[in-house]
């Protein structure tokens, strides 16, 4: 790391150097996620995740670093940054609402549900209220069509939610109702699974 605090790495077309506002720790912390896999490549999608906690989103920066521990390019690492919708390349919210509006969501009150919600806030697909808590975003289908209409926030699934339930979930995010429910977005956690 140079003394000004920017990453330097070697792209196959060129030398690029970026700003980063990435620390040491997220250093140390991408280093040792990519020594978990035998091809340290396979790290990528959980290294993006970290490179997202740190700054909010997937910036120059975080690809960079990704790239460098990696040993990618630094387009490989935007083509899959890109590829994803969970990374976000631009700002969202504390809170990151994805309303699923597919067929069956949709008929079953999706729609409604991004309406009412898009009103509420004030806000748009893929924009943020003022006060930078909430972000809204359409998303495809969830997967989860028995439990529909459905929504996420931070990737947390409600199911069979109705407009009824929006000002309570509003409310409660916005007063920290839910945060041991629901970590702030980007936030790398880790999963158990019982098997």
């Amino acid at each position: 790391m140079a003394a000004t605090g920017a990453w330097t790495t070697t792209d196959e077309a060129r030398e690029t150097t970026v700003d980063a506002g990435l620390t040491e720790q997220t250093r140390a912390d991408a280093v040792e996620l990519a020594g978990r896999y035998p091809e340290s490549r396979s790290a990528l999608l959980p290294m993006l995740h970290l490179v997202q906690s740190a700054e909010g989103q997937v910036t120059p920066a975080g690809i960079a670093l990704c790239a460098e521990v990696l040993d990618l390019t630094t387009a490989e690492v935007a083509a899959v940054a890109t590829f994803y919708t969970m990374y976000k390349r631009h700002k969202v919210g504390r809170y990151h609402v994805g309303v699923c509006t597919n067929t069956l969501c949709a008929v079953l009150g999706g729609d409604a549900i991004w309406t009412a919600l898009s009103e509420r806030l004030g806000v748009g697909h893929d924009e943020v209220t003022a006060d930078g808590a909430i972000s809204l975003e359409k998303i495809e289908c969830q997967a989860a069509c028995t439990e529909a209409p459905c929504l996420q926030v931070n990737y947390r699934h409600r199911f069979r939610v109705t407009t009824a339930d929006l000002d309570q979930l509003i409310d409660d995010l916005r007063d920290g109702a839910l945060d041991g429910e629901i970590p702030p977005h980007g936030t790398l956690a880790r999963v158990r699974q019982q098997i």
